[in-house]
């Protein structure tokens, strides 16, 4: 097993060069990865019904959607990402107990004891520490999952939405549970990067074919092109998830109003408004445009309406 460590802490790079290992290389892979702050969600998801718009809008943290299924997970500096590329048998690949085995022996060598509740979650005394998913390409099984050591739970917290109930869809809902950051846990560790090389240590001990593996300049490149050409892009991290109905009442300048849209592909084929003859007369010039709060504030301000930067969000 290669590891990696990875110095990278770009998000759309690091998820970029996962896929390009797990379909380019032959080898088995372990990845160490630390990310900026970004809201990552599942590849069947609805960013706007799992994220908190506006609050990532404000603190411009970037929402990206991975390969992978399952449900959404905040990284930022306090949270340690691994992964596993391994080669795999058909009908014996997606195992979570198998692959978060491992990190659960790790960490109970530091005196922590976690397990493996529900499908994908590692908990301690029934707080969440790890969220997991898998992705299969061919013969090869990618698993990665996040540790909790240090996160900001405040912003993990506000950059997940509370309320989904407004969106209808049949896409992959988060499972939300309570989390509690490792480092309440393990106060002789005091940084980040301590808690990491700890894990690699334990890896290249543990492990008779593991070694320590430094990224080569093209797969560097081709992650790099790939971030640019795909995790970047709207088109991906908001235009691939499924359709969805979203509906909602608020108000605007203290009149009540209502809307009823659907997305599909990221655009708005239907939207209606109820309220004032102003919005409803806007409404149709909605459809076509893609449901993200610039697009909208664009088309209400070109037909004359008002409307302010914390209004628009009633339409998310």
């Amino acid at each position: 097993m290669l590891c990696l460590n990875l110095r990278s802490t770009d998000p759309f790079f690091n998820l970029a060069l996962e896929e390009i290992l797990l379909k380019n290389r032959k080898e088995e892979f372990l990845i160490l990865g630390i990310n900026d702050p970004a809201v990552v969600i599942g590849k069947h998801q609805v960013p706007h019904r799992e994220v908190n718009t506006r609050f990532v809008k404000e603190k411009n943290i970037p929402v990206i959607r991975r390969i992978s299924g399952g449900g959404t997970v905040f990284h930022d500096p306090g949270n340690l990402n691994f992964s596993f590329i391994i080669q795999s048998e058909a009908g014996k690949q997606v195992d979570f107990r198998k692959y978060t085995l491992p990190v659960i022996s790790f960490l109970s060598t530091l005196g922590v004891e976690a397990k493996l509740e529900g499908k994908n979650d590692l908990k301690i005394d029934g707080f969440k520490i790890s969220g997991n998913a898998e992705h299969i390409h061919g013969n090869r099984v990618l698993h990665h999952g996040t540790l909790l050591f240090d996160t900001s739970l405040d912003l993990l917290r506000n950059s997940l939405r509370k309320n989904t109930g407004n969106y209808t869809s049949k896409a992959v809902e988060s499972n939300p549970s309570p989390v509690i950051n490792l480092k309440e846990k393990l106060n002789f560790i005091q940084e980040m990067t301590q808690f990491r090389s700890m894990m690699l240590s334990w890896f290249l001990n543990n492990r008779h074919d593991a070694e320590i593996y430094t990224l080569e300049k093209k797969e560097s490149a081709e992650a790099e092109s790939l971030a640019e050409s795909k995790y970047k892009t709207w088109e991906w991290n908001y235009a691939y998830g499924p359709e969805y109905h979203f509906n909602n009442r608020f108000k605007i300048s203290g009149i009540p109003h209502s809307c009823n849209i659907f997305v599909k592909d990221g655009i708005i084929w239907e939207c209606t408004i109820e309220g004032s003859d102003q919005l409803t007369a806007v409404a149709k010039n909605l459809i076509g445009i893609r449901h993200m709060p610039a697009d909208l504030l664009q088309v209400f301000r070109e037909n004359g309406v008002a409307l302010n930067d914390d209004e628009v969000y009633g339409l998310f």
